[in-house]
């Protein structure tokens, strides 16, 4: 793929870093003369170059109608949004990621103003200690699809009517499917045969339809 990173911040320079050694192509778009300093210290020079990701010629110069992915990640909402609308409006990009700052920002981040996927690390990180607070909730991991699909995960309690059933004697809807389970920091690939225990952490990649059923079936 070829990737145009709005924002070379720590986000920006990570996530650059993690494509080059992936093998595809990337250039980071970054108006700081000082972070493009830093960048060069590690990333290949001519992979960073100077300019506002919300100024439609400096995209256009920088490759965006050749982009197959474009990533806004500053530290700036206004232009994580322009960048993205940009991208998809202007010059037909098939994926755009935004960078979520202020999560009171969040409801703005949607297809209709030309994001494909809105990431907020304070609402991640959030869901993320929650999640490690709960035991018998079931967290939503990750939303695919535009939510018509989600990864859920779900702590089984010692209540739960799941204990020492079996995947099969579990009867999941069809648009269901457990993935894995977590005991005791160990992964464990299902089979059908696999029964669950207390304190297990079950994954599961579920349709949006069938969130609370599974919530039931696991937590009931």
């Amino acid at each position: 793929m070829f990737v145009l990173i709005i924002g070379g911040g720590k986000v920006g320079e990570h996530l650059a870093g993690l494509l080059l050694a992936s093998g595809h192509q990337v250039r980071v778009i970054e108006s700081r003369a000082s972070t493009r300093d830093h960048l060069a210290q590690t990333l290949p020079p001519e992979t960073i170059v100077a300019g506002s990701g919300s100024d439609p010629a400096v995209l256009e110069a920088y490759g965006v109608r050749q982009a197959d992915v474009v990533a806004a990640v500053t530290g700036d909402d206004e232009i994580n949004l322009v960048a993205t609308s940009l991208a998809r409006f202007e010059f037909n990009v098939p994926r755009t990621i935004a960078r979520v700052n202020n999560p009171k920002n969040a409801w703005m981040f949607t297809a209709e103003m030309g994001v494909d996927v809105a990431l907020s690390q304070a609402d991640l990180m959030a869901h993320l200690i929650m999640e490690e607070m709960s035991l018998g909730d079931m967290m939503t991991l990750l939303k695919l699809r535009r939510g018509r699909y989600s990864l859920v995960e779900e702590k089984i309690a010692a209540g739960s009517s799941a204990v020492g059933r079996t995947i099969t004697e579990l009867n999941l809807p069809k648009e269901c499917v457990i993935v894995a389970i977590i005991r005791r920091g160990r992964l464990i690939l299902p089979h059908g045969d696999t029964a669950l225990q207390t304190g297990d952490e079950v994954l599961a990649l579920t349709s949006a339809e069938q969130v609370q059923r599974l919530a039931e079936i696991l937590g009931g």
